[in-house]
């Protein structure tokens, strides 16, 4: 893998080296075209172009779209989205009825940050509040990609 990045930067005429790139650490997502995906990758892949489709079921549709906002921009990104696109209350119930209880309690708290900053966009204390919840998110994301494989899992090719 390290000799595809070398090649790639000298035909472009860059150097690894000299502008500091790191080797790709286990680049396992690197395939030959006739390296097939297992049915469990076909099953969360399908997963993703049904929820594009807006054709995935509900808390999971809503929990998809929290997870692609927020790696997006934030709680603060979510928020503003859903609010200008949906019915965020009703999101956010969807959300609670399956988010762990430090992830429930995150959002909930993003939430009253967010309307602290509509209402005074300075706010740095609210600014931090949303900066905190959007760490335990990450710290945590695991867990919904955990609830999303298990939905993909059940998923039909």
């Amino acid at each position: 893998m390290d000799l595809l990045i070398k090649k790639l930067f000298k035909k472009s005429g860059s150097n690894t080296e000299s502008n500091n790139i790191a080797p790709i650490p286990n680049a396992s997502f690197v395939k030959e075209k006739n390296v097939g995906l297992t049915e469990e990758q076909l099953k969360w892949n399908k997963m993703w172009e049904l929820w594009a489709e807006g054709l995935i079921d509900s808390p999971y549709a809503e929990l998809m779209t929290y997870q692609s906002e927020l790696y997006n921009g934030g709680h603060s990104q979510y928020f503003t989205n859903i609010e200008d696109n949906n019915d965020l209350q009703k999101e956010m119930l969807s959300l609670k009825a399956v988010l762990p209880f430090q992830l429930k309690e995150a959002l909930e708290k993003a939430y009253e940050a967010y309307l602290m900053l509509e209402e005074n966009y300075d706010d740095k204390k609210a600014e931090e509040i949303m900066t905190q919840c959007d760490n335990i998110f990450y710290q945590n994301e695991e867990e919904i990609n955990h609830l999303l494989e298990k939905y993909s899992a059940k998923i039909k090719l």
